[in-house]
């Protein structure tokens, strides 16, 4: 058989993989637990007071990729994975590199030596990630939280923007690996620190990248949405309707911004 019988046509829809990363208690979590069917695999203690099905806590790395692999193994009506959070798996990670090189510090290890290795241990996390979207159906929820960082482009000075708090190398992995990247923050009309008298600031997740923040998405979405997994949804079944069918079986968004702007 030849390969050109095994060509393919048209889109291949698959469950999305989506990273959120964003300041501590703008509702990332919140996000991940209004996904369908979602069940969390928690490297922090932050979930107390979120009602959602959880993992025991994960003390190491071989804790989360056994959770992983009994999602992949054993039944159950699961549609997606959140992963709380990255910046916590790394410091597992790292454990495991130092283990693995009998030092007590990765930095010991050598000049980004330690950090390269540790990227062996991100793609087996990955590609344990994948198997739950190809055999078992089950979208992708990455959650971090956020750091400030010194950018610079070849055309502008440098300036600080808004990226996930791992080392640059694991970054660039995981986001690359990323359907969507979204930066979750405060809406720049009701940011509590320049409006007086709001109790209640908007939530929002900027889908686009922009000179404050690290942002992607393969969905045409909009540069700014609420910070609900319905906004998200949305654009995710749109993208994967056929245009001949029935689409008004696709939920609107309650309150989409109608500017859009290029997928990054």
């Amino acid at each position: 058989m030849s390969l050109l019988s095994k060509l393919q046509v048209g889109k291949q829809p698959a469950p999305r993989r989506c990273m959120i990363h964003g300041v501590q208690g703008v509702g990332k979590s919140t996000f991940g637990a209004s996904a369908r069917k979602p069940v969390f695999i928690q490297t922090e203690d932050g979930l107390g007071e979120i009602d959602c099905v959880r993992f025991p806590l994960s003390q190491s790395f071989a804790e989360v990729m056994a959770a992983l692999a009994e999602l992949a193994s054993q039944e159950h009506d699961f549609e997606t994975v959140v992963v709380d959070s990255l910046d916590w798996l790394e410091r597992l990670i790292w454990q495991e590199v130092c283990t693995a090189e009998n030092v007590s510090n990765i930095e010991k290890i050598g000049f980004q030596k330690g950090y390269t290795y540790a990227l062996n241990f991100w793609r087996k996390f990955l590609d344990a990630l994948d198997v739950l979207r190809r055999h078992r159906g089950m979208a992708v929820i990455l959650i971090a939280h956020t750091k400030i960082e010194k950018f610079q482009t070849p055309e502008d000075s440098a300036f600080d923007r808004f990226t996930p708090r791992l080392h640059k190398l694991a970054a660039s992995v995981v986001m690359e690996w990323c359907d969507e990247v979204f930066f979750a923050t405060y809406s720049t009309t009701t940011d509590p620190k320049k409006v007086k008298n709001i109790t209640s600031p908007e939530r929002v997740m900027r889908t686009c990248e922009g000179p404050t923040h690290v942002a992607k998405n393969r969905l045409g979405m909009p540069y700014e949405l609420p910070l609900e997994w319905a906004a998200y949804d949305y654009y995710a079944r749109l993208a994967h309707t056929d245009p001949c069918s029935d689409s008004t079986s696709v939920k609107s968004p309650s309150s989409p911004e109608t500017d859009t702007q290029p997928s990054q």
